[in-house]
């Protein structure tokens, strides 16, 4: 895969509760909550949870957006126009999501197979949305091989 110097810093999601939107997102996800003491507190305007070392998910408050003004419209932003966000994991890390999402009630599409990605088809993928309507997808692409490997897996298929 091309190594490229560019990075996915964070997604702004737009939630009702961002401490409790926080709270979803650590118990459910697994992922790690950051300023939400600070945002209880007044001190910040949103929380945020962490992703990866590099990707943060902000938590911004639905009140934000009358206030989003970095370009023109941008306030008409507020709600659901991202379609979706595609969280790629471990076998492990799928199958501990989807056991945690049924766990807390949270509803999930059936098992899809090949999806198409950013590391090419993904051997299985299933849907979820949070408290806030915003849609995620899980996926894991497999073992990772070497080129050589994966061409004498293809020309067995």
């Amino acid at each position: 895969m091309t190594d490229n110097t560019t990075r996915l810093d964070h997604v702004v999601l737009w939630v009702s509760d961002p401490a409790a939107a926080a709270g979803f997102y650590e118990k459910v996800l697994g992922l790690e909550p950051l300023r939400v003491a600070e945002y209880t507190a007044g001190k910040v305007s949103f929380p945020s949870v962490r992703l990866n070392e590099e990707t943060i998910f902000d938590l911004a408050p639905l009140t934000l957006a009358e206030r989003m003004n970095v370009v023109p419209d941008a306030d008409k932003s507020a709600g659901h126009p991202v379609n979706h966000v595609c969280l790629a994991l471990t076998e492990a890390g799928f199958e501990a999501l989807r056991a945690r999402l049924e766990e807390h009630g949270t509803p999930v599409s059936d098992i899809g197979h090949d999806a198409f990605g950013a590391r090419g088809k993904a051997r299985r993928s299933f849907y979820f949305r949070d408290p806030d309507g915003n849609i995620f997808e899980a996926r894991h692409y497999g073992e990772e091989r070497t080129e050589e490997e994966g061409a004498g897996a293809e020309e067995e298929r």
